[in-house]
């Protein structure tokens, strides 16, 4: 029991430290910025044994230790078909680093991997229903995931590349389908390689994708089985080998967006010509 005590804590201070910089400032500027917390809120940090949801419910949990704004946490592990080695990896994780997790399970995999479509896109959208749920049931008023900087990058790329169209990812969210309910992104301001060399730093090991659909394809070595999202990966890395700042660029880019200089646009759906307005 000492020795996990220990390690937490060398978790804790490495993020006060060595990444304050990297993880804290921005984790806390994100929150601030865009109004993510707020006095009373009960939120369900959410999370699915990865690096970027395990990191997210440690931040909220220093936070929520020290913040001027009181607010309540509940962390939430929501297990849709995990084997047994993965639901292990995370219970023995959240334990290592002193998070009280909440574990329910669901039979999402198998519903969606038997269903007849796109499996990938019902196990989303049921999981986060099933989120959704189970936070309104501890009573809470927020769900909080774990998409970090890379990812509002990377979802605005693919839109522009493979979907013709302009759209990035907000930080917060209200829920179309649970009134009241809130999403929200703490980690919106943190760069994916400041999470890996935190978790390398620490000697911590996460599970990845933990999907049936998915365990029989290795992301980094198979080629054929790249996604989209791996293709736009690459794609950032080779041109931050001529612009460092690419990806400041394009995240600041999507805070500035010029309207009236483009041709048209959406808005709740609806189609909008600049000859409206020309």
């Amino acid at each position: 029991m000492a020795e996990i005590t220990e390690k937490y804590m060398l978790v804790e201070r490495s993020i006060q430290k060595k990444y304050r910089k990297a993880l804290w400032t921005p984790f806390v500027r994100a929150v601030q910025r865009y109004e993510l917390i707020r006095e009373g809120d009960r939120i369900a940090v959410c999370i699915s044994g990865g690096k970027d949801s395990m990191l997210m419910a440690k931040l909220v949990q220093m936070l929520h230790r020290h913040s001027d704004v009181p607010f309540d946490v509940e962390y939430l592990v929501m297990d849709p078909g995990y084997n047994k080695e993965n639901r292990q990896k995370i219970e023995s994780n959240a334990a290592l680093l002193h998070i009280p997790i909440t574990v329910f399970d669901t039979g999402i995999f198998d519903i969606a991997n038997s269903a007849d479509g796109s499996p990938c896109y019902l196990c989303a959208r049921m999981r986060r229903g099933a989120l959704y749920s189970k936070a309104r049931e501890l009573g809470c008023n927020k769900i909080a995931l774990g998409h970090h900087m890379n990812d509002v990058i990377e979802t605005t790329l693919i839109g522009m590349f493979y979907a013709s169209q302009l759209q990035a990812m907000r930080p917060k969210l209200h829920s179309t389908n649970f009134e009241g309910m809130e999403l929200i992104r703490p980690l919106y301001c943190i760069r994916e390689e400041d999470i890996i060399a935190w978790l390398t730093y620490n000697d911590l090991e996460f599970i990845r994708c933990a999907c049936r659909f998915t365990e029989k394809y290795t992301a980094n070595d198979n080629e054929d089985g790249m996604s989209k999202r791996q293709e736009i990966k690459s794609l950032i890395k080779k041109l931050r080998e001529d612009n460092p700042e690419i990806e400041k660029s394009i995240f600041n880019s999507i805070h500035a967006v010029c309207i009236e200089t483009f041709p048209g646009y959406k808005a709740s759906g609806e189609a909008h010509s600049f000859l409206e307005d020309y």
